[in-house]
Formats: structure tokens, sequence, C-alpha cells
């Protein structure tokens, strides 16, 4: 039980903290309230709040895995997959805010989406439950897909 408990903190914790640190780093870089921005954007509060419990879904998903009694091999993929979409979701807000390459944020955002569907995929092998709590991150994805490239053509 003890266990369990320091995985849940631990799987939480990867993505909470490291969005954390790349939402201080972004944090007035981009200024956002200053771009030209397609119909639907949200205020820029919106975002913290969206990517914080976005984060703590993405923890949770990652728990299930951990404590799946599937395959080591089979969690060790999950958790590949899983690691690599959290290295490109957070690299996206230093090419987007900080490079300001809204186009090469696009791309970024494309590759994104795609290893938030292949880790979704590899997450369902060890618990469907961790699948199913990565969709709110893949469709918020794909609205920041959207965001990205009305800003890219705007600005």
């Amino acid at each position: 039980m003890r266990s369990n408990v320091k995985k849940l903190i631990f799987s939480i914790g990867i993505p909470l903290i490291g969005g954390g640190i790349i939402g201080f780093i972004t944090t007035g870089a981009g200024a956002y309230e200053d771009m030209v921005k397609p119909p639907l954007s949200p205020p820029g509060w919106v975002f913290p709040v969206v990517w914080s419990i976005l984060y703590i879904m993405m923890g949770i998903a990652l728990y299930l895995v951990l404590i799946s009694p599937q395959s080591d091999e089979v969690k060790s993929l999950s958790k590949r997959t899983f690691a690599s979409q959290l290295i490109i979701n957070f690299l996206w807000p230093v090419i987007f805010f900080i490079l300001k390459t809204y186009w090469a944020a696009v791309v970024t955002l494309g590759a994104l989406i795609i290893l938030v569907v292949i880790t979704i995929v590899d997450f369902r092998k060890s618990d469907k439950r961790a699948a199913l709590v990565l969709v709110p991150y893949l469709i918020w994805c794909l609205f920041a897909l959207y965001l990205n490239i009305g800003v890219a053509v705007l600005n």
C-alpha cells in the first residue's frame, strides 16, 4: 500500500512539477494577451488551470499503468511513450512562447498529438481507465493545435 502511494505521488508529481517549471519559465514570454488570436481563444488564465488538471490526469493515468498487472515489458513501453510525449509537451511552450516560432510549434503539436495517441493505445494494453483518462488531454491538444495554427496565420 505504501509503495502505491509513493507511485501515485511520483506519477502525478512528474508532469505537474515539470509543467509548473515550464509555466514559470514561459510566463510573460509570449505576451499572449498581445497576440492576434483566432475565434474561440480563451483568456490567458484558463491555460494554467486546464494544464494543471491535465497534468494531474496524466499522472493518474501513469499510476494506473504502473500498478497494473501487466508485464514489465508492456509497462516499459508505456513508460517510454509517456516520457516521449511529456518531453514534447514541455518543449512546445518554449518553441511557441520563447522562440516565437509559431509554425515550428504547429509541427511540434502535431508530433505531440501523434505521441498522445500512441500513449493512449499503449496505456490501454495495461489499463483501459488509463487510456480514457488521457482522452481530455488529446482533445485539449487538438484545440491547442487549432489555436496555434490561428496564431501562426494571424501573427
